[in-house]
């Protein structure tokens, strides 16, 4: 029988912004200082922004502000002109956190799982059995899950289980997605894949994407801006994408004192990439001559 395809989110306001920030800072309970500091971002419709810091810079603090999680941030937060709060409410943003231990506990297929997000109620245009099972189906036909779509969510690989978490994550037809850490536990063939399958979805769904990792290689796959992180922000725009001039500039001003080590940088030509991005990085960090 056939099923109606899968309908789009709630349009988006008309901004041409997908994510704003304006001189915002937030610190958690009782810390000594804070995880953010005077955060001011301009985020375009359609980019891809990586967000590179240390453990413990504010990356995950970055996203929950952006999903609307987190309450008494100084300074102003938007997304696509609304709070995140409706943001949220509209179901514009998709996310996949760092860990998804929790979906293993159950006993249900790749389909079921990602069909625990596409099933919510999300406007009464939006529901039914014929709209999730179809938009599960686009959706795992989009990450190339299709073929596992019955297997048990917990037999899958590292790689296989962030395909199934960001194919939870469109089911909805969001227009940002946000991925935290999205390549910790996954080989250096599971990160060109995974820079590769991020691409596909911009591509295709016109998303805006915010990825935020450790891993430089991670933020060079998928990226076409960047950003770093650790606590302050030091934002690189880069239009003609992470060209080995771009990285060179971001990684002499920024990424040694942020992650207090000489950070030494090779950047190859596209031709000798094996990520399949403009550059291709080898990396070692030292420890500081004293």
């Amino acid at each position: 029988m056939p099923t109606d395809p899968p309908s789009p989110a709630p349009p988006a306001p008309p901004s041409p912004l997908a994510v704003e920030f304006r001189g915002v800072s937030f610190s958690y309970a009782r810390a000594d200082s804070p995880a953010l500091h005077d955060i001011s971002l301009d985020i375009p419709a359609g980019q891809r922004l990586g967000v590179l810091g240390p453990n413990g810079g504010g990356k995950s603090t970055l996203l929950k502000l952006t999903l609307g999680l987190l309450r008494g941030h100084s300074g102003s937060i938007r997304i696509f002109g609304a709070t995140p709060e409706d943001a949220r409410r509209h179901r514009w943003i998709g996310y996949v956190p760092q860990r998804n231990e929790a979906v293993l506990e159950f006993p249900i297929s790749v389909r079921q799982a990602v069909a625990m997000s596409a099933a919510l109620p999300l406007s009464p245009l939006k529901s039914g059995l014929h709209h999730t099972r179809a938009a599960v189906d686009e959706a795992l036909a989009l990450v190339g899950m299709s073929d596992l779509a019955e297997r048990h969510i917990g037999s899958l690989s590292g790689g296989q289980l962030q395909r199934a978490m960001i194919a939870r994550a469109i089911a909805c037809r969001p227009r940002l997605l946000l991925l935290d850490e999205p390549t910790v536990g996954i080989d250096p063939a599971g990160q060109q894949k995974f820079g590769e399958l991020l691409r596909r979805l911009h591509d295709s769904l016109g998303l805006t994407i915010i990825v935020v990792s450790h891993d430089i290689r991670t933020i060079a796959a998928s990226s076409d801006r960047v950003a770093c992180l650790s606590r302050t922000l030091h934002s690189h725009v880069a239009p003609e994408g992470l060209t080995p001039a771009v990285l060179a500039e971001v990684f002499r001003h920024d990424v040694a004192a942020i992650f207090g080590s000489d950070i030494h940088i090779h950047a190859h030509s596209a031709d000798a990439c094996p990520l399949d991005t403009p550059v291709s990085l080898t990396s070692s960090i030292r420890p500081p001559q004293k």
